[in-house]
């Protein structure tokens, strides 16, 4: 098995401003987000407790309809993160999702959302979906949005704050910020 090792960071940085900076089309956007979830471990840190052994797999979830086809599973295949496994695991209700640090929530799945926002920050789970504005006001701590033909990402800072979760600021300087107060 591979492990990210943090030497790495600048590399996935860096291919990260080119997937923001590059024309993409509808049938590769998925790809790419599968590509940000998966950096995503690399700039977000969880306390100790958001994990129960020191070995247990990182789970990165969908909430919801895949749209990523197999290629967030190929992405994350025999990846590892500090000792932890990165694995993908689907749920079809907001109720089924339990040790699991990063929730992308499919567009039709929203409405959920805000109902049991606070239960999965006490979990320390980053949620993750497209930056639609009821997605950031019902807890949504990453948004995908496009702007140019590109993917663009909102971080909703207060939120990610609340789940007990730290951000890089490599990762906040890439991203616009969201307003709770807006």
């Amino acid at each position: 098995m591979k492990t990210i090792a943090p030497k790495p960071k600048y590399f996935l940085l860096a291919a990260c401003m080119l997937l923001i900076s590059a024309q993409i089309s509808p049938s590769n956007e998925y790809k790419v987000k599968a590509v940000f979830l998966f950096n995503f471990v690399q700039f977000v840190e969880w306390p100790s407790k958001a994990f129960a052994e020191k070995d247990s797999p990182l789970v990165i979830g969908i909430l919801g309809e895949n749209p990523f086809g197999t290629y967030l599973h190929e992405t994350v295949y025999h990846e590892k993160l500090t000792g932890h496994p990165l694995v993908v695991k689907q749920y079809e209700n907001v109720k089924e999702v339990s040790n699991c640090q990063i929730l992308f929530v499919n567009p039709d799945n929203i409405g959920e959302l805000g109902s049991i926002a606070e239960e999965l920050k006490q979990q320390h789970v980053l949620i993750v979906g497209e930056a639609t504005e009821a997605f950031m006001k019902r807890g949504g701590m990453i948004g995908f949005f496009l702007q140019d033909g590109r993917i663009r990402m909102k971080i909703n800072l207060e939120s990610i704050k609340e789940a007990d979760l730290k951000v890089s600021s490599k990762l906040l300087r890439v991203a616009d910020m969201y307003n709770n107060k807006q």
